[in-house]
């Protein structure tokens, strides 16, 4: 015998789909499961998952040093008794144990025992790349997920979707790819980003295939429109783009709907260690927390204690279908949100978020005021002149005062431009609370800093109090 271990194989099917159902079956389960009936379904999937992390290296080393003993996490209950665990904790596992750290417990397996195994990486954003690991049946659940959420949002087996996730190490390219294919019937382009497939290629190859939904990150997904136009290609009369599903913000969705004809446009959220957490449904009103895979906990910046519903706080993550390779077991994501509060229109029983509100660990604290970087595109929507694109700066004077300065991009001329600006400053002073100032520049001219044509997730912050 050769010793390999398939991954198909590797995936019991039917007990999957029981665990976490799709299309009509997952609607039934949304809006007629009861409370009760949810926790214990979370607490079962929930133990298996401990069991699993109880074999990991990881584990044994962050929950032995708070003192948690086998035996002392019984149910769901007793997750808050948990340390959380933040990309640092994995880095320095892959210090431990390179090259793919000892949280990923391949110890824990007999020499050929080890099931499959999907290895890739993050894109970096945020530091240097950090590997990821899946099981087959951790990945396929997580496919499944996000493939359920298209599905909710309105994807149908006769469109063609337009994807521009980058591929290469990184997961998200593969990660989409995977969940089109195997929980959709629609036909998959994967154009991956601008470099990967330049962005005239691809609006050619929209009009030419008859794309009808786009996936991706917002900020390339405007500009694929934009590209359309210098091309000659009208993206309303000339493309039939129906749906835009990705990472999009509140300053996005009215903007790329005018841009793509009317577009319905849905945002989701999730990372590459957990894929796909919550997501708007048809009703676009908050992203439904998938509370059959998803333990979200949202927790103080700076205590690490819940905070009430509609109160800013670092989204805590545990995956209960990951019980396979490696855990996901209050993971701090540092990207921060608020609960909604209040009844679904759609009777959707899960818990709803205000999606992605900006990094904690990019906040900066300007005269005891904290400031979240990606959170000023919101707070500048609707002011008339401003574009969208923006960078923010961080500057220290010669006295010691600190300074906000937010750079955008403007479509006003002359005199208007003053006027511009002086509504962009009294609106941030009422958002945010202090005085910030206000920079217009012309088209494009933050590109540059932003990265916005190389970055799936364009820099909002540079902080130059400590250079």
């Amino acid at each position: 015998m050769d010793g390999h271990k398939t991954y198909f194989n590797a995936v019991d099917w039917d007990a999957l789909q029981k665990d976490h159902p799709i299309g009509d079956d997952f609607v039934r389960f949304a809006t007629q499961t009861s409370r009760d009936a949810l926790t214990a379904h979370q607490n079962r999937l929930f133990m298996r998952c401990v069991a699993r992390a109880w074999a990991t290296p990881f584990y044994q080393r962050l929950w032995g040093k708070a003192g948690i003993e086998k035996g002392d996490i019984r149910s769901i209950a007793d997750l808050p008794r948990l340390p959380m665990f933040d990309k640092s904790d994995i880095m320095a596992s892959l210090e431990v144990a390179p090259p793919f750290g000892d949280f990923s417990g391949f110890s824990s397996y007999p020499a050929g025992e080890r099931p499959p195994v999907v290895f890739h990486t993050t894109s970096g954003t945020t530091g240097k790349p950090q590997v990821l690991l899946f099981g087959a049946r951790g990945r396929e659940a997580q496919n499944l997920l996000l493939g359920r959420l298209y599905r909710f949002q309105g994807m149908r087996p006769d469109d063609v979707v337009h994807s521009v996730y980058g591929h290469g190490m990184i997961n998200g390219g593969h990660y989409v790819r995977e969940s089109v294919l195997h929980w959709t019937s629609s036909i998959f382009m994967s154009a991956g980003t601008g470099v990967e497939t330049r962005s005239a290629q691809q609006v050619q190859l929209m009009k030419e295939f008859g794309a009808t939904v786009i996936v991706g990150f917002s900020d390339y997904i405007k500009k694929l429109a934009e590209v359309a136009r210098e091309n000659g290609i009208d993206p309303v009369r000339d493309l039939n783009i129906r749906m835009i599903s990705g990472h999009l913000g509140k300053e996005d969705k009215a903007g790329l709907s005018a841009a793509w004809g009317g577009a319905e446009c849905f945002d989701w959220y999730g990372v590459g260690d957990t894929g796909c957490i919550a997501g708007e449904g048809p009703d676009r009103d908050g992203l439904y927390v998938m509370e059959d895979a998803q333990v979200l906990e949202v927790c103080d910046i700076d205590t690490g204690a819940p905070v009430a519903d509609g109160a800013l706080g670092d989204m805590v993550v545990t995956c209960i279908y990951k019980d396979d390779i490696h855990p996901i077991i209050r993971f701090n994501t540092h990207d921060v949100t608020q609960v909604r509060t209040g009844s679904s229109s759609i009777g959707v029983g899960f818990k709803r978020i205000e999606g992605f509100l900006g990094r904690s660990d990019n906040m900066v604290k300007i005269r005891g005021i904290n400031i979240f970087p990606q959170a000023i595109g919101p707070m500048l929507n609707g002011v008339a002149g401003i574009t969208g694109e923006y960078i923010c700066k961080a500057v220290r004077d010669a006295a010691g005062r600190d300074e906000f300065i937010v750079i955008a991009e403007t479509n006003a001329a002359g005199n208007d431009r003053q006027d511009v600006a002086e509504r962009s400053r009294a609106v941030l002073k009422q958002k945010i609370g202090i005085e910030v100032g206000v920079e217009l520049v012309d088209h494009r001219a933050t590109a540059g800093l932003t990265q916005i044509d190389v970055r799936q997730k364009p820099i909002r912050l540079i902080d130059e109090r400590y250079k």
